[in-house]
């Protein structure tokens, strides 16, 4: 039996994408079954910002802090139109959990993480009398405000320009298709799935499932499965209003000291995230009332021009869902390493991508091609794929499925 693919991924989400990516820039020949449309779930409902998560320094992820400041280095140089830098604001109250001391400590610490010879690694104090440049923010028992500079994007248009990068080194899209089941043999992987409405088969060498909330679902079709670790949905909401306060980002602390970001989005302002587990369907996820009513709160304490604001006066609301490890301990402070987890730790036809963040998406490629390397290695086998997966030519498919 001769393999038509050496990789099928399932999931084109931001994790997909740029495994599908990474394994069409080495050479192989892959396939992405993707079940709704390209970045359909949390990689078009996420915070819109690449950045290397300076919360995360509060419970010790350094490593994870590094790997995406360089991510976020490449990014910016190689992506400028999708990728750019905005400056943060974090303003410190005489109420605030983390005091002047603790936020320059981390400022600092995330300045040498970046690089210092950066120019975006420095940051410095403004004036809280600088009404301009606070944009209108609440002055009251104001103590400082630091500005330090990250990345934002657009999630869903960054996915979609990774995916047809895959797509013009030769990669297949079969897009809206559902994987029915997927089976392991001694030599490939027998892959069930509905596509245009009819049942199909391929055979590929390995599977490697990104499909997100989905992932357990998706583990669950394919024998053997990879051995995951205890997993939970956490679903983050955001809520967008008709008003544009700044062309800059302001990270500030909830009522319950959580960090929150305000920050401009298509010429309103984007408020979020909040955490909360979640035990549905992944495709029903929706901001719940409680969610809306804390966001547009954290809002208009910082930002008093604001406080007219209803519900009914939101432009709009999404919630995305984070895969994370399983844990009594409060999402907030959970681990955001993404999990690379195997059938065969030596040789894996099955690889399941667990979490993940969007500004190190090249990061989880590589290790996944990584994974797959001594699989890969050999390709005596290889064989052109038929030209039954799909109707009309191959240039057609991928054309109707951008």
């Amino acid at each position: 039996m001769s393999m038509e693919y050496d990789v099928l991924v399932v999931g084109a989400g931001i994790q997909g994408a740029g495994v599908a990516e990474a394994l069409t820039a080495a050479g192989h020949r892959v396939a992405i079954l993707e079940q709704e449309s390209v970045a359909y779930g949390t990689s078009s409902r996420s915070s819109k910002l690449i950045h290397g998560g300076l919360r995360y320094l509060e419970s010790g992820q350094f490593s994870l802090v590094y790997e995406c400041l360089k991510e976020r280095r490449w990014l910016l140089a190689n992506k400028p139109d999708l990728v750019h830098m905005v400056p943060f604001l974090i303003p410190v109250y005489r109420h605030s959990r983390r005091p002047s001391w603790k936020i320059r400590l981390g400022l600092s610490f995330y300045a040498l993480l970046s690089g210092l010879f950066s120019s975006y690694a420095r940051f410095r104090s403004i004036s809280t009398q600088d009404y301009d440049a606070l944009c209108g923010l609440n002055s009251d028992d104001l103590l400082a405000v630091y500005r330090y500079y990250d990345a934002q994007t657009d999630d869903a248009a960054l996915t979609r320009e990774v995916i047809q990068t895959a797509v013009r080194g030769g990669a297949e899209l079969l897009c809206p298709a559902s994987l029915v089941g997927a089976e392991v043999t001694d030599k490939f992987v027998r892959v069930d799935y509905f596509h245009n409405g009819q049942l199909n088969t391929l055979h590929c060498r390995a599977l490697v499932n990104c499909s997100g909330p989905w992932i357990e679902e998706t583990n669950s079709k394919c024998a053997p499965s990879a051995k995951l670790p205890p997993l939970e949905l956490v679903a983050g909401t955001h809520i967008q209003v008709p008003l544009k306060l700044a062309n800059k980002i302001f990270y500030v602390e909830a009522e319950d000291g959580r960090a929150v970001f305000v920050m401009p989005w298509q010429g309103e302002t984007l408020i979020g995230t909040t955490e909360r587990p979640y035990h549905g369907d992944p495709a029903e996820v929706a901001p719940t009332l409680e969610e809306k009513a804390y966001l547009l709160r954290t809002l208009k304490q910082y930002f008093p021009e604001t406080r007219p604001l209803q519900l009914s006066d939101l432009s709009d609301s999404w919630a995305g869902l984070r895969v994370l490890p399983h844990a009594s301990d409060n999402p907030f402070s959970r681990s955001r390493e993404t999990m690379i987890c195997t059938d065969n730790p030596k040789c894996p036809r099955i690889v399941a991508v667990a979490g993940g963040k969007l500004t190190s998406y090249r990061a989880t490629a590589r290790s996944v091609v990584k994974k797959l390397r001594p699989l890969l290695a050999s390709k005596e086998d290889l064989a052109p794929a038929p030209a039954s997966h799909s109707t009309g030519t191959r240039e057609d498919a991928k054309e109707r499925n951008l």
